[in-house]
C-alpha cells in the first residue's frame, strides 16, 4: 500500500477524534474559542514537528520563497473561511442538507488543482471521487426529516448555497496547501509538510487571535481555563493536519480528499460505538458507498 494512503487513513483517524474532543470544549466556549484552539495549540507540536526532522534526523529547513508565501496565506485564510461558512450553517434550517453540499471539497479540489497546479486525474479516480461523494451524501441525509428530496429540492437555497461555498474553500485550501509544500521544494515531504503546517497555523493562530480580542474577549479566559483539553486537541489536530499535508505533498489534493472521506465511516463508528445511536439503513448504505469508492481509488 502506497505511503500516502497510510498516511491519509492515519489522519482522517485522527480528524475524528479531535472533532470528538473538540464537541466537549463547545460547552465550556464558544465557537470562535474552539475554533481557536485547533490551531493555537497545535503551534507548539507543529515546531516540535519541525525541530525533531532538523535536529533529531538531520533534514535541512527549507528557506521559504515568495510562492510559497502566497500559497499558504490563500490556504490559510480559505481553511478558515470555509469553517467560517460551516458555522453560520448552524444557525440555518437543513443544516444536514448544507452539510452534505459542504462534502463536495474533493470534487472542488480536482478542479483547482487542475487550474492552478496542472494536476490531472485518471477516469478511475473521478469515479471514485463521485462515489465517495455519494456516500457522504447519503450519510449525510440520513438523518434528516426531509431526506434526499430535500437536498435536489435546495440547490439554490441559501443553506446549500454556504455548504458548497464552505466546500469551495475547503477545496482552494487544499490546493493552496500542496501548492505551498511543493514549492518549498526538498528536502523531503515529510519536512516540507512541517514546514508549511507551522507556517499556516501560525498565520491563523494571530488571526483568530486577534478577531477574539476584537469581538469577543472573553474567549481568551475560557480558552486558558480549559487548556488541558485545548492542548490535546491541538497535539491530535496539529498531528492530523502534519498528516494531511505529508499525503498532499506525495499526491493530488482531490485524490487524498476523496480517501479522505473515510473519516465518515470513523464519525459513523463514534457515534455507534460511543454515543450509543441509532443507525439507519441509509447510513448502512452511504458508509458501502464510501468503502466502493475508496476501493475503486486504490485499484486504479
Amino acid at each position: 500500500m502506497e505511503t500516502w494512503v497510510l498516511i491519509t487513513i492515519a489522519a482522517a483517524f485522527l480528524q475524528n477524534i479531535r472533532s470528538v474532543l473538540q464537541k466537549h470544549l463547545k460547552g465550556v466556549m464558544g465557537t470562535t474559542g474552539a475554533t481557536f484552539v485547533r490551531f493555537g495549540f497545535g503551534v507548539p507540536f507543529a515546531l516540535v514537528f519541525v525541530g525533531l526532522l532538523a535536529f533529531g534526523m538531520g533534514y535541512p529547513v527549507p528557506r521559504p520563497n515568495s510562492g510559497f508565501a502566497g500559497w499558504v496565506t490563500l490556504a490559510a485564510l480559505a481553511q478558515i473561511g470555509g469553517q467560517a461558512l460551516l458555522i453560520q450553517m448552524f444557525s440555518h434550517r437543513n443544516f444536514t442538507v448544507g452539510t452534505a453540499y459542504s462534502r463536495t471539497e474533493p470534487a472542488q479540489a480536482a478542479l483547482f488543482g487542475l487550474i492552478f497546479l496542472g494536476d490531472r486525474l485518471n477516469a478511475g479516480t473521478l469515479a471514485a471521487i463521485a462515489i465517495t461523494l455519494v456516500g457522504v451524501v447519503l450519510i449525510s441525509v440520513a438523518r434528516s426529516a426531509s431526506g434526499a428530496p430535500a437536498l435536489l429540492r435546495s440547490v439554490f437555497s441559501r443553506t446549500s448555497a454556504l455548504g458548497l461555498a464552505s466546500g469551495t474553500f475547503f477545496g482552494i485550501a487544499a490546493v493552496g496547501y500542496r501548492g505551498a509544500s511543493l514549492s518549498l521544494d526538498g528536502p523531503n515531504f515529510m519536512m516540507q509538510a512541517a514546514v508549511t503546517l507551522l507556517a499556516a497555523i501560525v498565520l491563523q493562530s494571530l488571526i483568530l487571535l486577534f478577531w477574539m480580542w476584537l469581538r469577543a474577549p472573553g474567549e481568551l479566559s475560557r480558552v486558558r481555563a480549559a487548556w488541558k483539553i485545548s492542548a490535546l486537541v491541538g497535539l491530535v489536530g496539529a498531528t492530523a493536519s502534519f498528516g494531511w499535508f505529508m499525503a498532499m505533498t506525495l499526491q493530488t489534493a482531490a485524490a487524498v480528499k476523496a480517501l479522505a472521506q473515510v473519516e465518515m465511516i470513523f464519525t459513523f463508528a463514534s457515534s455507534v460505538l460511543v454515543f450509543r445511536e441509532h443507525v439507519n439503513k441509509v447510513e448502512i448504505f452511504g458508509c458501502i458507498f464510501i468503502v466502493a469508492g475508496i476501493l475503486v481509488l486504490l485499484l486504479v
